[in-house]
């Protein structure tokens, strides 16, 4: 199967509300972390999230506005932002060739609170009719899709932080399939007494209370991870096809996919991550010398970031490659860790790989080269990593292409 090209980026981020402002962050090491403000966090263990401050309703068509959730908002924001950047108008494709599929881990969980705050307070005939939909894990996909008149295969994958990776993989699927353009990714945005309270149940997220120290990936002192909002939407499109209709240069092409899933805790069989690792590398018939970069799942657990870096080294060789996580910077953000795949791209573009911030002290025994300041290097082919809560595991390889954007 040729590997479909990405043609577009958009991106509402904790660090920033458009792909270049994000960008521009994530190499000067600017964090969106920081005390939460959507609600008083002052009697949850958690403090501090990635919220993506100054995000304007204007960027979602009024009427929709009162009839979805926040993480709908931001898809559709960043999906129109996606689409003008691959300069596509949807009006001028055939209706039927054109799909979407995005990521959902939580669903629209703070438009949920409020109709069931107006149920317990005063009664049934209080809640909304866009509640059936609003808070539904396809909305963003059928929100997009109707806007945009996209009547292709369009579908939703649920599988927590992996989602996204494998949202891009079906996009991939797709084409192969004859879909000629495909809106993937994923947003979320659960930062609401509701939604924190259902991520606390995982027991994973730092309840430190110094910022700096909250969420540190691969160091001494990890201690959980941080939950963020926003996310990223790509284009995805087979290159013929967006050659003829005068595309830009492509950023990069999705090249492999792997994924697996974990067996269940206190099992005596190991984790699967390295063999989605292994089936993404073969699927995109590349070896590991050839991958320049790793954008690791970073889940800032102790156990969890062994074994991913175990995982790597094994693969990669001790300091093998280049290791990064720029979420740092913005938190985990579940369903929209299409981000990451984002980042990967605009790091081939420019040459440069991100850094991991907030990392004092790596932890011993982790034999991964993790990149602290921004590098420049030309970057080729980057793999992404993501798990998902509950043992699923995705890997992703982009890659150049001839000719990609500069």
């Amino acid at each position: 199967m040729n590997a479909p090209v990405v043609t577009g980026i958009g991106v509402v981020a904790p660090n920033g509300l458009d792909t270049e402002e994000y960008w521009s962050a994530t190499l000067a090491g600017r964090s969106g972390i920081s005390e939460i403000t959507r609600f008083d966090p002052a009697s949850y263990p958690v403090r501090f999230a990635g919220e993506a401050t100054g995000f304007g309703l204007d960027r979602v068509p009024g009427r929709l506005v009162p009839q979805t959730d926040h993480w709908t908002h931001m898809g559709l924001a960043a999906a129109e932002a996606a689409l003008d950047d691959a300069g596509v108008v949807p009006a001028e494709l055939p209706e039927y060739e054109m799909a979407v599929v995005t990521a959902s881990s939580s669903g629209g969980t703070e438009f949920g609170q409020r109709e069931i705050e107006r149920l317990w307070s005063k009664g049934p005939g209080w809640v909304g009719a866009y509640q059936s939909i609003a808070w539904f894990y396809a909305a963003t996909t059928g929100q997009i899709s109707i806007r945009h008149g996209m009547r292709g295969p369009c579908g939703v994958i649920a599988a927590e932080q992996a989602g996204s990776l494998d949202a891009l993989a079906q996009a991939r699927r797709l084409i192969g399939a004859g879909s000629g353009l495909v809106v993937a990714g994923g947003t979320d945005a659960s930062l609401c007494p509701y939604g924190l309270t259902a991520q606390l149940s995982n027991g994973l997220l730092s309840r430190e209370e110094e910022l700096g120290r909250a969420y540190v990936p691969f160091d001494e002192g990890a201690c959980g991870y941080l939950p963020g909002e926003g996310g990223a939407m790509l284009i995805v499109e087979d290159a013929e096809r967006a050659g003829a209709r005068g595309a830009s240069r492509p950023y990069g092409e999705i090249a492999g996919h792997g994924a697996t899933f974990d067996p269940p805790p206190g099992s005596d069989r190991p984790p699967t991550l390295h063999r989605a690792v292994g089936k993404a590398l073969a699927d995109a018939g590349v070896t590991p010398a050839e991958v320049d970069v790793v954008f690791a799942d970073a889940m800032g657990v102790p156990e969890p970031d062994r074994v991913e870096a175990e995982t790597i080294a094994a693969v990669f060789g001790p300091y093998g490659v280049p290791v990064t996580a720029p979420k740092t910077m913005t938190g985990r953000l579940y369903a929209g860790a299409a981000l990451d795949a984002a980042t990967a791209l605009l790091a081939i573009r420019d040459g440069v790989i991100p850094p991991t911030i907030g990392v004092r002290r790596p932890a011993p025994g982790l034999l991964i080269d993790l990149v602290t300041e921004p590098r420049r290097r030309a970057v080729r082919t980057a793999l992404v990593i993501a798990r998902g809560f509950g043992g699923f595991n995705s890997a992703l390889v982009l890659r150049a292409c001839e000719g990609g954007r500069s």
